[in-house]
């Protein structure tokens, strides 16, 4: 009897064990790649760790590498030595990159799933999101984190100044006027010490003045620049005389623009969605204004953000395991309940129409009024050229051509008809 006892303890702990390294083995390990830091980190850490909870089989490990340069870099290395993460966020131009090396599996794969979507939710996205999601007529990542231009402004100034806080400029001519009327010698000593705003040299800035103006980057087979016409032209020119003829801004660097702005030496500043977490974190001591950024003959934007990828990894045995449960983290990340908690925590965008709805975004728009205006900009936005050739265009944009035409070094035509013949190189080379 003792031995038959034995026995049966014995058994019951090899399978026990069994069964344990079976349910251990069977919760599927992803590694997640991304850029985010400081509060918009801590945003990112706390939904996966959401997901993390509510999804006992999976478990995602997300990695930080602190700057996008950084996670391009690592990420076309580890593709070279196939050990790439099995998700990551990438900019359009690496996606264009990932898919000439066959390293991606089209996210389209398990949109049309059995675990996919339906036709009407993949109508609540925006369509810029789609559309930049879309290489050749087939989508092969899914909008992430994506950003818009933010007109901010300081409402107290304007209240001094007589101007109505609830109407702030809405087009160029109305922005130089208002920036004359805040450009101003407070204390006689013959320099200015309030002015109406200031930039630095920013390509994502020319571009949206550029589709501003009714002008394009590049031709629609992307094999074309046409950031040398007379709308880019006009482009620098609505920026460089803000510098240089009706001097109502000045050349800034890095964050000190925004710290002037929070310091009220500065009346108006434009950046991104995103850069209200961090005058958030800086302390506001004035009453803010929000409003999208002035236009001139269109509302056109140019869209900001990365997108996310799922990688192929045929030495995986668990490979489309590992995919779909990607794609499971996907589809909970960009569902509207999930956008817009992500929205409202990180002024990124949300990705879909109907997250515009929800509770606390509908608080924020009764606490900025303005901030409405800055999502509607998403209907008429477009997404910058998903080429290599124009990743590295854009580089020369801020390094070559910009800064150079806002210093009076060249002229904005010679500027960006030398910038479209380099391209032109690039795009022959590729």
């Amino acid at each position: 009897m003792k031995k038959i006892f034995l026995f049966i303890f014995i058994f019951s702990i090899i399978v026990f064990a069994g069964c344990s390294k079976q349910a251990k083995s069977t919760k599927i390990e992803l590694e997640f790649w991304h850029a985010m830091g400081g509060p918009l980190g801590d945003a990112l850490t706390k939904l996966v760790n959401e997901f993390n909870e509510i999804h006992p089989d999976i478990h995602i490990n997300e990695i930080s590498m602190g700057r996008y340069q950084a996670l391009s870099q690592k990420l076309m290395a580890a593709i070279v030595a196939n050990t790439q993460p099995d998700m990551a966020q990438a900019y359009e131009a690496w996606i264009a990159k990932f898919i000439e090396g066959n390293a991606l599996v089209p996210v389209e794969k398990f949109i049309n799933g059995p675990n996919g979507l339906s036709q009407e939710e993949l109508d609540d996205f925006y369509p810029v999101f789609i559309k930049s999601s879309t290489f050749d007529d087939t989508m092969y990542a899914f909008p992430f984190n994506k950003s818009v231009r933010v007109m901010y402004y300081n409402k107290d100034m304007f209240y001094r100044n007589g101007l109505d806080i609830n109407k702030p400029p809405v087009t160029w001519d109305e922005f130089i006027t208002v920036g004359k009327q805040l450009t101003q010698d407070r204390d006689n000593d013959g320099k200015i010490d309030q002015w109406g705003t200031t930039f630095a040299t920013n390509a994502w800035q020319f571009e949206n003045c550029l589709l501003e103006a009714g002008g394009q980057l590049t031709n629609e087979a992307l094999t074309e620049p046409l950031f040398n016409s007379k709308y880019g032209v006009e482009a620098l020119d609505f920026l460089s005389g803000q510098l240089n003829k009706s001097k109502i801004a000045y050349l800034s660097t890095g964050y000190d623009g925004q710290n002037d702005f929070l310091a009220s030496k500065v009346g108006m500043v434009e950046g991104s969605s995103v850069s209200m977490v961090y005058l958030h974190k800086g302390g506001i001591p004035f009453n803010l204004g929000m409003g999208a950024v002035p236009y001139f003959r269109t509302k056109k934007s140019l869209v900001s953000g990365t997108n996310i990828v799922i990688f192929k990894d045929d030495k995986d045995p668990q490979q489309q395991e590992k995919q779909e449960a990607c794609w499971e983290f996907i589809k909970w990340f960009t569902s509207p309940k999930q956008t817009a908690h992500w929205s409202n925590m990180t002024y990124y965008m949300p990705v879909r129409k109907s997250a515009i709805e929800d509770e606390e975004t509908q608080a924020k728009f009764k606490k900025y009024p303005g901030l409405k205006s800055v999502y509607d900009q998403l209907l008429n936005a477009e997404v910058e050229p998903q080429t290599d050739a124009w990743f590295e265009t854009r580089k020369l944009l801020e390094e070559q051509v910009i800064e150079a035409v806002f210093r009076n070094q060249i002229g904005a035509q010679k500027a960006l008809d030398n910038l479209a013949d380099k391209m032109r190189e690039i795009l022959r080379d590729e």
